[in-house]
């Protein structure tokens, strides 16, 4: 018995000596074909081995690099596993296990394994920077820091390791840092794809477009089709304005990887722009389902609940977001945006929302510190506009009259222009600028640095909290008086702005206390030009027969609280006919469910005319056939409101509880028409039978409307502009006696 024993122990020596033999003569092979880059005949050849030697540690080791490499992650894992069994301190299998569970998202479990590899090998760089991007994808950023500069300090020539450097430098803000390291690693190795990646992303968190641009190019010349450049270009091409180049790229880097999540959400966000709402959503609902934790898909998500009118459900998303990233600004300006379309909204939860930006953005934005300056109360001041909308925007119907009308002699006015979209309108706001700065590629602190370099002494946010807006520039405070005006005049929650420029109605004294700024009146919060060739027509009704009320809003403003009072009022006066005229009814489907949403208070679909895009000629000329214009609430018209008085149309309003929803009686009232301004849904109703009971006043006021604007402080632009100016002065007063 123990001879039999033994002879089968000697038979199984022989035979694992002859497996080992044969085992250690393959694998050279495999060796071979990993180099050439020959991937399946790598991994035939290492399972062969296997078969001999299933222990086998090098062809162990080699079967988890290659389908590694090949992005088969669960077979890699299970080899590398295998293999870091065997030989528990071998660096360089920890740190490619390390690789499996960081392309998996198991950060937590990569970096145990790569902490154990530099352990190991004290001296192995690779181990260390590969430890810092796992630490950077943790968010330790010190952390992630300190290991790609001990990789540094052991290998000073090593390119990656400045590569990942500027990597983990991007995410902490630290450009200019960040740019350098990316540099260093390409003057070590030029053709380093990745650092001419890291300057591309670099250039578009800077707004330095044309160069991040060529960056990418440069980026996708060295490794052309890369999913991950090609989505990162499309998000360059959005921040430029150029939509169709940037749907291309990410079309083009879903083809390449179908999941990749940048893609998806670039699609997503092209789709929100363009009103498509449903692919958006599919493009959200997609990457979630990857990583429930993406913030930017619940903002995006949210995004298009807001469109849809779920803006109670849009600012749970945004929640959820910033539960995720507390200081992810998307998902702060687009709660506030959303916070204006809330029924329940009052002015406590507006300004509430608005500091939450600044606690969670502008507090942790290093201000400026300024010398006084010449402190003669009475000298010509220099006043800067910052505004992505002087171009073909409704809000610049509302500051362009003011701008037109300034006083040169006391007032020298600057523009920086945020925008790279450029039209007609742009071009004349440049010719009434006595200096004009294409700021749309200077980062915040160029931005800054150039409103210091400029001696602006009052500086005017055009924005607010709206799209394009520049509030980070405003929490530097690059100049000694700030105030924000016209474009989105709602109160911003900065302690570094110092008024906003609003009226009595819109912000009554009663909410003032709620403001980090002072609140400085105007006639009314906004004004308007008169509308060039504009005048009164007769009244439709007259030979109608029936009233016509008009809505040229945007479609998002038509809640379903203004719609229940406009269907109630329809109900009512039954032959009456309404009007609804936007560009996104240009979208069958958002035209058909905007009538059925009628259609299910009742109202008959043929009663109900919609109208999409058309001239500007076309569209004022509309107004002709519309008799009184229906303000929605709680997010009040404002441009249109102008408008609508500006060609002879009255309009009925509600006041709400916040700026936005007393836009609209702030408006009314600035011209005399406070029996137009409704306190709740009965008055409103009230209004509209009134006037529509009483055709003949009707029409008279019809005609005396353009001249009731011209004769009125908030209607007049140039006495309104004289008003912004006594403004001006009063505020830089304050500052001369306060700085004396």
């Amino acid at each position: 018995m123990q001879s039999t024993i033994g002879s089968r122990a000697f038979q199984n020596a022989r035979l694992q000596k002859k497996n080992r033999k044969q085992a250690e003569a393959l694998y050279p092979a495999a060796v071979e074909a990993y180099r050439a880059g020959r991937h399946a005949d790598t991994q035939a050849i290492c399972r062969q081995v296997l078969d001999l030697l299933p222990d086998y540690f090098p062809a162990l080791h080699l079967l988890g690099i290659s389908t590694l490499d090949c992005g088969r992650l669960d077979v890699a894992e299970q080899a590398l596993t295998r293999a870091v069994a065997l030989e528990p301190r071998h660096a360089e299998a920890l740190v490619n296990l390390g690789l499996v569970y960081f392309h998996q998202k198991r950060y937590e479990e990569a970096r145990k394994v790569q902490e154990r590899a530099t352990a190991a090998k004290p001296n192995f760089a690779v181990a260390f920077t590969t430890l810092g991007n796992t630490l950077m994808n943790m968010r330790l950023f010190d952390q992630a820091l300190e290991a790609h500069l001990r990789a540094i300090a052991l290998k000073p020539d090593y390119a990656d390791a400045y590569c990942n450097r500027g990597m983990t430098l991007l995410l902490m803000q630290r450009h200019q840092e960040a740019y350098e390291s990316f540099n260093r690693a390409l003057a070590l190795n030029p053709r380093h794809m990745h650092a001419t990646f890291g300057l591309g992303l670099v250039g578009v968190n800077l707004r330095h477009c044309d160069q991040a641009l060529t960056s990418f190019n440069a980026a996708l010349a060295l490794s052309p089709g890369n999913a991950a450049i090609l989505a990162q270009r499309g998000r360059l091409h959005l921040q430029m304005g150029h939509f169709e180049p940037a749907e291309a790229d990410f079309d083009a880097a879903l083809v390449a990887d179908p999941n990749l999540e940048a893609a998806l959400l670039g699609k997503a966000h092209v789709n929100v722009l363009n009103g498509n709402v449903a692919p958006a959503m599919a493009a959200c609902n997609k990457v979630l389902e990857q990583n429930a934790s993406s913030e930017v898909a619940l903002v995006w998500l949210g995004a298009c609940l807001a469109k849809q009118g779920d803006v109670t459900g849009a600012i749970q998303l945004f929640d959820r977001a910033l539960e995720i990233k507390p200081d992810f600004e998307e998902a702060v300006t687009k709660k506030i945006f959303a916070l204006d379309f809330l029924p329940d909204a009052d002015f406590a939860l507006q300004q509430a929302v608005r500091r939450e930006w600044w606690e969670r953005i502008g507090a942790r934005i290093w201000q400026r510190k300024l010398d006084v300056r010449d402190c003669d109360p009475e000298r010509p001041l220099v006043v800067g506009y910052v505004s992505s909308d002087f171009r073909n925007h409704s809000a610049a119907l509302a500051f362009f009259p003011v701008l037109r009308h300034h006083d040169h002699g006391a007032f020298r006015v600057v523009c920086y222009s945020c925008s790279p979209l450029r039209d007609s309108v742009t071009e004349k706001f440049q010719s009434i600028a006595d200096k004009w700065v294409d700021a749309w590629q200077l980062s915040d602190d160029e931005l800054a640095d150039q409103i210091q370099a400029d001696q602006v002494d009052i500086l005017v946010d055009l924005s607010g909290h709206s799209g394009g807006h520049r509030l980070s520039v405003f929490a530097r405070k690059p100049a000694p008086i700030q105030a924000s005006a016209w474009g989105h005049p709602t109160g911003t929650g900065l302690p570094t702005m110092d008024y906003v420029l609003a009226d009595p109605v819109s912000i009554p004294s009663s909410a003032r206390h709620l403001f980090a700024e002072q609140i400085h009146d105007l006639p009314c919060m906004i004004t308007m030009d008169a509308i060039e060739g504009g005048h009164a027509t007769e009244l439709p009704m007259l030979r109608n027969g029936y009233v016509t009320f008009g809505v040229f809003n945007r479609i998002d403003k038509i809640s379903d609280a203004a719609l229940a009072v406009w269907a109630e009022l329809m109900q009512e006066l039954t032959s009456a006919r309404i009007v609804i005229k936007n560009v996104a009814l240009d979208d069958a489907y958002l035209r058909d469910s905007l009538i059925g949403r009628f259609v299910d208070h009742g109202i008959a679909a043929e009663r109900i005319r919609c109208m999409g895009s058309t001239s500007r000629p076309d569209h004022l000329a509309e107004f002709g056939a519309i008799d009184i214009s229906l303000d929605p609430f709680p997010q009040n018209g404002g441009a249109s409101t102008w408008e609508s008085l500006h060609m002879g149309v009255p309009v009925i309003t509600k006041l709400g509880s916040t700026p936005s929803a007393r836009a609209g009686g702030a408006v009314i009232t600035a011209i005399g028409l406070d029996d137009w301004v409704a306190e709740d849904d009965a008055g409103y109703l009230a209004i509209a039978r009134n006037h529509v009971a009483d055709p003949a006043a009707l029409a008279k006021l019809r005609a005396e409307l353009p001249q009731r604007i011209a004769t009125s402080a908030a209607g007049n632009v140039a006495l309104y502009t004289r008003k912004v100016e006594e403004g001006y002065r009063t505020f830089w007063r304050r500052y001369c006696a306060a700085n004396a």
